[in-house]
């Protein structure tokens, strides 16, 4: 595992792929999860000891504010012939096994991370509804053993912020993640 952090500027806005959806197994469209409310992006992966930390709060913070119209899709774009863990067969079990109540996308030839810029896993990236980037960056700031409590606490204040009808500056919000570098085929 290399500590890897978030870009500090990205502008960007929301784009669609084609990507393998494992819990169904069939290639979608990233647009029909697209909201017109808010969209969050999640670069995540099954071996992140990052992500580990926080799936339960993943969960909570979903099912929280997916019934509130805003909605959530996870991406996992690490290179699978290096990290087995991480395939879209493991994928599923894991999707399965924790319930996530989002999609859980495989982005084999990491070009959704490459245009998203993502660089770590976790890292975060809520879209409103027209697309534009409201915010990038971590969770929270609870990291494996650092004692800090697991809240959501970034993600979870912008999208009240969103659902408040405010408006939201990309670069006033941001708060860089870290965890496990994204793993690029090479």
């Amino acid at each position: 595992m290399v500590l890897t952090y978030s870009s500090s500027k990205i502008i960007i806005k929301i784009k669609s792929f084609n990507l393998l959806e494992v819990s169904s197994g069939k290639k979608k469209s990233m647009k029909d999860y697209f909201s017109n409310i808010a969209t969050v992006i999640m670069f995540i992966c099954n071996h992140c000891p990052y992500v580990q930390h926080i799936n339960n709060e993943l969960i909570r913070l979903s099912n929280d504010f997916i019934p509130k119209g805003i909605s959530f899709l996870a991406i996992n774009s690490n290179d699978v012939n290096k990290y087995p863990e991480d395939s879209p067969e493991n994928m599923k079990i894991i999707h399965d096994q924790l319930n996530y109540p989002f999609p859980y996308f495989f982005d084999e030839t990491q070009d959704v991370a490459r245009y998203y810029c993502a660089k770590c896993t976790p890292e975060f990236f809520i879209f409103y509804g027209n697309g534009n980037l409201c915010y990038h960056g971590q969770l929270d700031n609870s990291r494996p053993n650092n004692n800090i409590p697991i809240t959501g606490s970034d993600v979870r204040n912008i999208l009240k912020n969103i659902l408040k009808g405010e408006s939201i500056s990309p670069t006033n919000h941001n708060k860089l993640s870290y965890g496990c570098n994204i793993k690029w085929k090479t």
